[in-house]
């Protein structure tokens, strides 16, 4: 059996593990009355997953590595773009459920107390700052490399 072979069986075990301990923790903590908003949830979850953050990454994936066939885009900046990509959709698939929430309003004030659709835009704001600046240091490198292999 191959390493690869066995990080596969493990990490399909494990992923069965949590599923199990997800299912036995809903069977036994969640009120069934609420089964269809976690159906519901989830069923969202699945769609921005694979309709809106796959498809981003995959785009991104596309036009960064062949731009019209003329700009080749090393590996290493596009999974530096499709990390900050993915961190983008998780932290959008937590906050927005709390931003609609709030938006329709709750019998307590105190349960959402804060601007959650500002601090998106401020999240998405210095996620692109520290995307940038991973980009720029990747640059760096790689030109101080070329400069040492032909110097």
């Amino acid at each position: 059996m191959t390493a690869i072979r066995r990080w596969q069986i493990g990490l399909i075990v494990t992923g069965l593990a949590f599923f199990v301990v997800g299912g036995i923790t809903l069977l036994e903590d969640v009120s069934p009355a609420r089964y269809l908003g976690i159906g519901i949830w989830l069923l969202g979850a699945l769609v921005i997953h694979d309709g809106i953050i796959s498809l981003a990454v995959f785009g991104a994936n596309i036009v960064t590595r062949k731009t019209a066939g003329r700009l080749r885009v090393p590996l290493p900046a596009v999974l530096i773009l499709q990390g900050a990509l993915v961190v983008a959709g998780i932290m959008t698939l937590i906050v927005v459920p709390a931003v609609l929430k709030k938006s329709m309003g709750t019998g307590n004030e105190t349960l959402l107390p804060l601007d959650y659709g500002l601090h998106l835009v401020v999240f998405y704001v210095v996620l692109a700052v520290v995307t940038a600046l991973a980009l720029g240091v990747y640059a760096l490198l790689r030109r101080s490399r070329r400069r040492a292999t032909a110097g």
